[in-house]
C-alpha cells in the first residue's frame, strides 16, 4: 500500500488551508492525499443543538464536502475521506505510520507574524513518528511563489552540524528539488562565553571560528550535492540565535525544515527550544522531521 499525504481536517479555516497545502504536496509527491477527521464521541451533546442533526452527522459531512472540492480544484490529485474515532492529540500521531507526512493548520497570530499553535498539533509534533507540517490559516499557493512568478520561493533548512541528520536533510533536499527551488541551508553558531562578561573580541578569533563553521557547513552538505546535483544550495553559516535566523528566512521561503529528536524522558517528548520557536514565529509553513 503507498503511503499518503494525510492532513487533520475539522471543518476549521487554519484546517482548510492545511488541506489545500497538502494537496498541491500530494500532486508533487504523485501520491493520494487521505483527509482525516477525528470524531470524539460527547453523547450528552445531541441532535436538538444542531436543529434534528446530531454533531457526528455534521463532522461526516466535513472530510466528505472538502474533499469534493478539492477533487475540483486537484483533479489528478487521488483524495480519500475519511472520519476516525478518538481524541486528536493521540489519534492523529498514530495516522502517521501510514502517512508520508501529516499535515496541519495553524492560526496565525492576529496582527503579528507567525503561528498560534494548538495543543493538537503540539502534541503531533512531539509524538508523531513522520514529518509532520504546520500550516497557518489563509495560506495560499501564491504564497509560495515568488512575487510576479510561477518559481517556488527557496525551501530552508535549519541544520545542527554538530548532530546533523541524514533524514532531516534529505527530506531538505528533496522538497527544494520537487519545487525546482534553492536550498537555503542555516546554521547558527555561538561566540565564546567569555564574550557574554563584557571582554573585549577578538575580531582575528570571531573571523576564525566563522570560517571554521561554514567548512564544517560546508563539509555536511558536500555527500549531498552530489546528490542532488540540480538543487542550488546556498549555505549560511552566522553566529547568533538559530530561532531568530531562521524566523528571518522564512518571511521569504516556500517550506522552513527542522529537525525534532525522539529521545524521551520522564515528563514526555520534546520538541527543542529551536524547533519550539521556529513553529510559533516563521511566516511559512514549517516541516519539523523526527530523527533519532
Amino acid at each position: 500500500m503507498s503511503r499518503t499525504v494525510t492532513v487533520g481536517l475539522d471543518g476549521s479555516n487554519e484546517s482548510l488551508a492545511a488541506a489545500e497545502w497538502a494537496a498541491r504536496e500530494a500532486r508533487l509527491r504523485a501520491l493520494p492525499l487521505r483527509l482525516v477527521n477525528v470524531w470524539e464521541p460527547q453523547p450528552y451533546l445531541q441532535a436538538p443543538l444542531l436543529g434534528g442533526e446530531t454533531l457526528q452527522h455534521w463532522a461526516e459531512r466535513v472530510p466528505r464536502e472538502t474533499a469534493d472540492e478539492l477533487r475540483l480544484r486537484h483533479p489528478d490529485v487521488e483524495i480519500i475521506a475519511d472520519q476516525v474515532a478518538g481524541r486528536p492529540g493521540t489519534v492523529l500521531p498514530d495516522e502517521t505510520r501510514d502517512a508520508e507526512l501529516l499535515v496541519l493548520g495553524s492560526r496565525g497570530l492576529s496582527g503579528v507574524a507567525g503561528f498560534m499553535v494548538g495543543s493538537v498539533a503540539m502534541a503531533a509534533v512531539a509524538h508523531a513518528e513522520r514529518p509532520v507540517v504546520l500550516v497557518r490559516a489563509q495560506e495560499t499557493a501564491g504564497d509560495e511563489r515568488k512575487a510576479d512568478s510561477t518559481a517556488y520561493r527557496p525551501v530552508v533548512l535549519g541544520l545542527d552540524i554538530q548532530h546533523a541528520d541524514d533524514s532531516v536533510i534529505e527530506f531538505a533536499f528533496d522538497a527544494a528539488a520537487r519545487r525546482a527551488t534553492a536550498l537555503h541551508v542555516v546554521h547558527g553558531w555561538s561566540l565564546p562565553p567569555y564574550y557574554a562578561y563584557g571582554l573585549p573580541a577578538d575580531p582575528r578569533m570571531t573571523a576564525q571560528l566563522a570560517a571554521q563553521h561554514a567548512d564544517s557547513l560546508a563539509e555536511t552538505l558536500r555527500l549531498w550535492r552530489q546528490k542532488f546535483p540540480a538543487v542550488e544550495v546556498i549555505e549560511r553559516s552566522r553566529s547568533g540565535k538559530p530561532a531568530n535566523h531562521l524566523v528571518d528566512a522564512s518571511h521569504d521561503s516556500s517550506l522552513v525544515v527542522v529537525g525534532r529528536r525522539t529521545r524521551r524522558s520522564p515528563l514526555g517528548a520534546h520538541i527543542g527550544p529551536v524547533t519550539h520557536a521556529v513553529l510559533h514565529h516563521a511566516t511559512s509553513p514549517v516541516a519539523v522531521v523526527p530523527h533519532d
